[in-house]
């Protein structure tokens, strides 16, 4: 196979170019740990316990990170094709088949399969199923549990109510609901590892993790301005640390200095190009981690995507409820706030709190036009996309496109009918800025 060139975007912050270096320092780490002796876990994204792992110990793989490695590096076709061949429908997740078929090959060969990024998955201890997010979660670790001969636990992640319920009502049940699920972690890690969790240390972890994430938010904000100093091919990179690493002290000094870089570009009137024409939103979808560089197509018709609207943050400020010091505690606040984040303002807007995050970010970052990524694999993030789309339209009259492709399946991906979508999609642009069109009421 070996590492092939990827063809990714070219990225505007140089805080972010560094991101290769951390995404593959994530790993090195990992497959240190194994070579080591210590601990290592097959995680998932959005799971909410960073700060308990890093304090018991344990390093981190998540599948779905090195996912979109092995995709960027347009190498994962054939671990997609190996997992279809045991069975996998194409349909299904692209991060799963990656995984699944990579462990096939690392299974058949008795050995890590040679020329993979960054050294390849180091092969787990335990497996940290979760259930925050899609559905196939809980059986996507399940089917990769006939590789390996260890514990796999499942945790619960909070699931809010339908929002046409008094959710202050139901939050004292879910919190406590989420931290008995951090408890049940902590004791499952505790009999395995042999020993006791440090909650000195554990609050230490989750005060840098939510300074990490407030962080993050600050230099997110800077992007409000004219012209924005960062791009959306700049923020699926920057998500890395907070998403994958988040408890660990290079992750805060990364946003730290992001927040600097982009302060100066604010205070210098510094923008991702030199002519910013258009404004534009990535309402939906994970990205094409195979083909970033199609974002930097836009930009030929100057247009910038100056923020997104998706699940992988950052999340705006919470407040810590006074008193509250168990970090158990902490930690299920923050993730209660990520999931109710624009709860307030979908009840007295559309009654969507998806579509009302579109709606407010149309507003707030001044945006000329919508793309939604349907990506074939992912569910998750692509059903309803029409829908989305009808309901912005009932209140936002703006042009939007769909582009369709995958995260990881570079089989799904045509490069001259994307092409052709965007420069329809942009001709509809800037006729509507042309005919002050934009914020038309529906």
């Amino acid at each position: 196979m070996g590492e092939k060139k990827k063809t990714t975007a070219v990225h505007s912050a140089q805080t972010v170019r560094k991101i290769r270096h951390f995404s593959r320092a994530l790993h090195d780490k990992a497959n240190k740990a194994k070579e080591e002796g210590s601990p290592v876990a097959y995680c998932m994204g959005g799971c909410a316990y960073h700060e308990i792992l890093e304090a018991m110990g344990v390093s981190s793989v998540y599948p779905e990170h090195y996912g979109g490695v092995c995709a960027a590096y347009r190498v994962a076709e054939p671990f997609l094709i190996r997992a279809e061949a045991d069975g996998y429908s194409n349909n299904l997740c692209g991060y799963c088949r990656n995984t699944i078929g990579f462990d096939i090959v690392r299974q058949e060969l008795g050995q890590m399969p040679p020329d993979v990024p960054d050294g390849g998955m180091a092969a787990p201890d335990m497996m940290l199923s979760c259930s925050a997010g899609c559905d196939l979660r809980y059986k996507w670790f399940q089917a990769a549990g006939r590789f390996w001969d260890i514990p796999c636990f499942s945790f619960d992640v909070m699931q809010i109510p339908p929002f046409d319920t008094n959710l202050r009502e139901f939050k004292p049940h879910v919190i406590n609901y989420q931290v008995e699920q951090f408890e049940r972690l902590i004791e499952f890690l505790e009999k395995l590892l042999g020993k006791k969790m440090d909650w000195d240390r554990l609050s230490f972890l989750v005060d840098r993790g939510n300074e990490s994430l407030w962080t993050w938010w600050s230099a997110y904000l800077l992007r409000k301005n004219h012209p924005s100093p960062m791009p959306s091919e700049d923020h699926f990179s920057a998500i890395v640390p907070a998403v994958f690493d988040l408890a660990s002290r290079e992750t805060l000094s990364f946003y730290r200095e992001l927040y600097g870089e982009l302060q100066y570009k604010v205070d210098h009137k510094k923008g991702v190009l030199s002519e910013e024409k258009y404004r534009l939103l990535w309402a939906g979808g994970l990205p094409p981690w195979h083909t970033m560089g199609i974002i930097n197509y836009f930009e030929t018709f100057g247009a910038v995507f100056v923020m997104e609207s998706s699940d992988y943050g950052p999340w705006p400020f919470f407040e810590i409820p006074p008193g509250t010091t168990n970090p158990l505690e902490i930690l299920a606040e923050r993730t209660w706030h990520q999931r109710v984040e624009y709860w307030d303002d979908a009840l007295s807007g559309c009654g969507h709190s998806r579509v009302q995050r579109i709606l407010n970010r149309i507003e707030e970052y001044d945006i000329a036009g919508l793309m939604m990524h349907m990506t074939r694999s992912c569910r998750y993030e692509s059903l309803g996309q029409i829908h989305y789309n009808n309901l912005v339209q009932r209140y936002v009259k703006i042009p939007i496109m769909f582009m369709e492709s995958d995260i990881v399946d570079l089989r799904d991906y045509n490069e001259a009918e994307t092409k052709m979508r965007v420069d329809s999609f942009m001709e509809t642009v800037d006729a509507f800025k042309r005919s002050g069109r934009r914020h038309g009421a529906a």
